[in-house]
Parts: C-alpha cells; structure tokens; sequence
C-alpha cells in the first residue's frame, strides 16, 4: 500500500476552548499518572512480596512493554474508530488495573495487574491527537505544549503523591487513590469529547484494521523524521525512568536512609517543568522543533554530568532532577511538534510509531536502570545516564538534517 504524504490536506475544526484545553490536559495527567506510582513505592512493594533486584525491575519493565504493545495494537484504531468511544474504554481498564494492584497479595498477580495498566494507557497519547485536529497550524506547538505539561504533572505528581501516600499510610494507599482519579475520570470524558466525530474523508476508502496496522511501516518509510523523534523519545524517557528508579532505590538504600516520602518531594522540586513546557512549544513554534530540541539535549546531558557529584548530597542532587527534567519534558514538546505537523488525517497513526518506540526504550531502561543501580551503585546510574544523553545529543544533531525549510 501507498503511504500517505507529509502535506496531506485536512480541514481542521477549531472548537477547543481554553477550559476544554485545561480538562483535556488534566484527563492526560491522570491517565499517565497510573503507570508511575510504583517508581517511589518499588522498595517497599520489594519488601512486602519478598523481591529485589532485577526481578523487581520487571514490574516497571513489563509495565512499559505493555504500554509499548497497547499502543501498537489499540492506537491505530483511533484514525478509523470514534474516539471518545476508545478514551472511555482503556480509561475503565485503566481503573480495574488499578484496583487489581491495589488488592494483589502476591507478586504474580501485581506485575500481571501492572502490565494490564500498561496495556490500557492509551488515553494520553490518544487525546493529543484528537486535540490538535482541532486547532488552528500555527498553535500546534503551544496545545502540544499545554497538553505535555498534563502529562509532565502526571509523571511527577504519581512521584510526590505516592511517596507522601506510601510513607504515611502504606503503598496500598497510593493505588487506592489512583483508581479513585481514575473514576472521576471515567465520569468527565464524556462530556469533554464529541459523541459524533467525522473521522475520514468519505471519499477515501475505508480501511481495514489489519490495514491500519501494515501501513505503519511505510508511513515510516516516507516520513524518516518521524523514526528519528521516536528513538530520541525512547532514549530520553528511558534517561528519565531509570534515573527516577535509581533515586527510589538510592535514598530509601541503608546508606542514605530517606523514606519514600522524600522521593516525593524531590518530584515535587521539579514541578516547574509544568510551566516550562507551554514556553517549550511556543519556542519551537518560533526556532523548529529541530533547533529548539538541540537546546533540550544539551539540558540532559549538563543534568547527567551533574549526577556524579551528587550522589552522597541530597541537596546537589537537585540540580541535575531540574535540568534533566527540564530537557525530557521539553524534548517531548519539539518531538511531537513535529509528529503534529504531519499529515492530520493519520495522526495516531504517527503517534503509534513514535510511543512504540518511546516505551520499548523506556521497558528496556527501566530494567536496566535498576540493573545498573543493583551493580553499580549511584556511580554506575551516573554514567548510565551520561551515556544515554550522550546519545540523545548525537541523534539531535543527526535529526538537523530532515528540518524543514
């Protein structure tokens, strides 16, 4: 089959209010927030079911290999199925998943409930795409942007929520909450998204699901720039998760001696990335996607060098939590500026490729980041981390080449 082409035209409605923008953005915080809690909470989850070490790291793993495997299969489906239908449905798996792990009494039972939840987060990278159909060109960059600061708020409010929750009233707590925001979420979708959606040109022909699915390869064949934004993704959210399990496992280590509540707080220190993320989009609006992510790399890797000397000092160790935090966030924001301004008409589809790839590298990291802390210590996650900023600076640099005039 023939791909579609980067300049495909598309009649956009514009119909997102400001208010519908900030619920879409909070429904994304929400929905990502599920698959996190366990980052500050894999200690004492260890403890209770008696595991440790790289079998532990199988929950984080498998978690994102789930979402890796979800997205491919279940994504796609947005370009041909109404969407709201698809948001209510993974969101109601989303929350017995939830539940599930909050009640499991044994190990199996809390990575199967794991890697349902990964299975079922599609939502945050559905709605995206549902949103930017709905706005004008040129604000591309800034709703991607105010729809990726939901989803920073998520990534870092599972952090701070459930480590305050874990520490004072038991891990448990923090999932039973989760899938109570979940609910909530379940009970607002379906009066923020439209019941009748005009999916596809009824000129076109209709096309199949295995269709949909076969011609993700070519879609990469004619757009290369979207394989490029998709292993920086992996790579930089892969930076972002094993340094977020390193720190779990480093502060609550006999040698420091923190609880998971002050994991917490370090994720909260790092809540102004939620403001930067909007100012990320607009700045690629004005500089490229291509330029302005060069300028978030060299944030990574100034935080990953920062690592080194701050393993024994929680206090320096906030340093690099800012800047490598900064540069993720907003490396998200250029990346999928570019995926947005692509062709509408498949824009899940461009979505799929660039998540799959997101989370195969984040499932792999997420195993080897508490691999590498496991062997290594804090010395070992530092140049861990090094190396893979190290990477992300390379491919931006090699990224350059597919900018647009």
């Amino acid at each position: 089959m023939t791909a579609p082409t980067a300049s495909s035209p598309i009649t956009a409605p514009r119909r997102i209010s400001e208010i519908k923008l900030f619920l879409f953005s909070a429904a994304c915080a929400v929905a990502v927030a599920n698959g996190y809690y366990i980052h500050p909470l894999i200690a004492p989850v260890g403890d209770e079911f008696g595991v440790h070490g790289t079998l532990l790291g199988l929950v984080p793993a498998f978690n994102q290999i789930a979402l890796a495997l979800g997205i491919l299969l279940l994504l796609p489906l947005g370009d041909r199925i109404n969407n709201r239908k698809l948001v209510i449905l993974f969101v109601a798996g989303q929350f017995l998943a939830m539940l599930a792990m909050g009640l499991s009494q044994n190990f199996l039972l809390f990575v199967a409930a794991s890697s349902l939840l990964g299975f079922a987060t599609i939502t945050p990278y559905l709605l995206p795409a549902y949103v930017t159909k709905r706005v004008r060109p040129d604000r591309i960059g800034h709703v991607t942007g105010i729809l990726t600061a939901g989803i920073t708020v998520g990534l870092l409010g599972s952090r701070a929520g459930a480590g305050v929750l874990g520490h004072y009233f038991g891990w448990r707590a923090a999932y039973g909450v989760g899938a109570g925001l979940t609910f909530l979420l379940l009970c607002i979708i379906p009066f923020i998204m439209e019941k009748d959606e005009k999916l596809r040109d009824d000129s076109s022909p209709s096309q199949s699901y295995a269709g949909l699915i076969a011609s993700l390869w070519p879609i990469i064949k004619v757009m290369p720039d979207v394989l490029i934004a998709g292993l920086l993704q992996a790579l930089s959210f892969g930076f972002f998760l094993a340094l977020w399990l390193g720190i779990g496992l480093h502060l609550t280590s006999p040698a420091m001696g923190y609880g998971v509540d002050v994991v917490g707080y370090l994720a909260l220190l790092a809540v102004s990335n939620v403001f930067i993320a909007p100012w990320s989009g607009r700045l690629a609006d004005r500089i490229g996607p291509e330029k302005a992510r060069m300028l978030f790399a060299i944030s990574q890797l100034i935080g990953a060098l920062l690592l080194l000397i701050s393993g024994d000092n929680i206090w320096i160790m906030i340093l690099p939590i800012l800047f490598s935090n900064f540069g993720g966030a907003s490396m998200d924001v250029a990346n999928r500026t570019i995926l947005f301004g692509r062709a509408p008409e498949i824009r899940t589809r461009l979505m799929t490729i660039y998540i799959v790839i997101m989370f195969i590298g984040g499932g792999f990291s997420s195993w080897l980041g508490t691999a590498v802390y496991g062997s290594g210590g804090w010395d070992g996650l530092a140049l861990l981390s090094i190396l893979l900023a190290s990477m992300i600076m390379a491919l931006s640099i090699f990224g350059m080449r597919f900018r647009k005039s």
